[in-house]
């Protein structure tokens, strides 16, 4: 296939493009590579990329729409892969208008051109953090999201609506996938095993939100770009068996899906500070703080419609990730591990 995937320079995008181009796609790669976090990392995952010739970099701003419509009509994309968003939940309470310019306005831009050169699937990243205010663990997208608790996750909420919309009105497959802590090397450096690598190893103290009483299913980067690239080669078709009377949001009539990709075993922030500690050969200085704005205490997914459709199984335990986590952080930081972001999430 020759497929779009926007936010190519990220975490998740650099880990699915390589995927696709390793078995022998061609990949558009769609990025701004803007400076919510250091851009030399987002070149480095782009300058490891597999298969070279196989794959062509587009700088563009996925809120600019002329761009983004001329490289649908020039590119043609058979399908697309949206990951290209403004990350960051806490960061979305300070800056509210770039999220919706890139996340609101950006996610209209790919529908169009998804809708107007009739690419065969979109698949686009959502976030657990739509379930929000709901405590129905482990949260499965058969059930309600809509009491998101930050500007970030209302956002990506309303790309699912969005997505609804053009699955229904012009028949566009559309299938949204809400991440659930994704890590690895060559992740995001605002991410919390940033944030405790580096400060164990400079032995500053470690900001541990709602007391340590944090519940997470991480999900290791290879995992997710796996469970990505498989719901990208099975759109959707409508579900005839949808009752209206008793709506199922992760379904429709209309060639529209919603889906978790976790980890499928929530682990301890505690636990996982502790695999840090082994890993890095020093113990961590703990600061107890209060549960963050926009935060939830607990998160768990219900992965079990991605399993029994998709064949989708997490294949690394948390620390086995840990592990990997720490050996490229050290040699990509350097012993004293400098580096990393100002912002913590979880």
């Amino acid at each position: 296939m020759n497929v779009l995937v926007t936010g190519a320079a990220g975490f998740i995008g650099a880990a699915v493009a390589a995927r696709l181009l390793a078995r022998g796609d061609d990949v558009i790669g769609l990025d701004n590579l803007n400076p919510y976090y250091d851009p030399v990392l987002k070149w480095r995952r782009l300058a490891r990329l597999p298969n070279q010739d196989q794959f062509t970099f587009e700088d563009r701003d996925i809120g600019d729409r002329d761009a983004v419509a001329e490289v649908f009509r020039q590119r043609r994309p058979d399908a697309v892969v949206h990951l290209a968003a403004q990350a960051g939940v806490r960061h979305s309470i300070a800056s509210p208008h770039i999220y919706v310019e890139a996340n609101v306005m950006g996610f209209l831009n790919v529908l169009q051109g998804v809708r107007e050169i009739g690419s065969r699937h979109l698949v686009y990243a959502s976030t657990s953090a739509v379930y929000g205010a709901s405590r129905q663990l482990p949260f499965s997208a058969s059930n309600g999201a809509d009491h998101p608790l930050s500007l970030y996750a209302a956002t990506k909420r309303s790309n699912e609506v969005m997505a609804h919309a053009y699955s229904h009105l012009f028949g566009v497959p559309t299938s949204g996938l809400r991440f659930f802590t994704v890590y690895g090397p060559w992740g995001r450096p605002d991410m919390a095993l940033f944030l405790f690598a580096k400060r164990i190893l400079a032995g500053e103290p470690i900001d541990v939100f709602n007391y340590g009483d944090h519940e997470r299913d991480f999900t290791y980067i290879d995992d997710a770009a796996d469970g990505v690239v498989r719901v990208l080669d099975r759109p959707p078709a409508g579900n005839e068996s949808w009752d209206g009377e008793h709506p199922d949001p992760s379904s429709s009539p209309a060639p529209f899906r919603l889906l978790n990709i976790g980890g499928g075993n929530p682990v301890q922030l505690t636990h996982l500070i502790a695999l840090l500690e082994e890993n890095l050969g020093r113990k961590a200085e703990r600061r107890l703080l209060p549960l963050q704005p926009g935060d939830v205490p607990a998160t768990a997914a219900d992965i079990g419609p991605l399993e029994a459709e998709f064949g989708f199984r997490p294949a690394t335990p948390i620390a086995e990730g840990v592990a990997r986590f720490v050996a490229w952080y050290r040699d990509y930081y350097g012993p004293g591990g400098a580096g990393a972001g100002s912002e913590g999430s979880a």
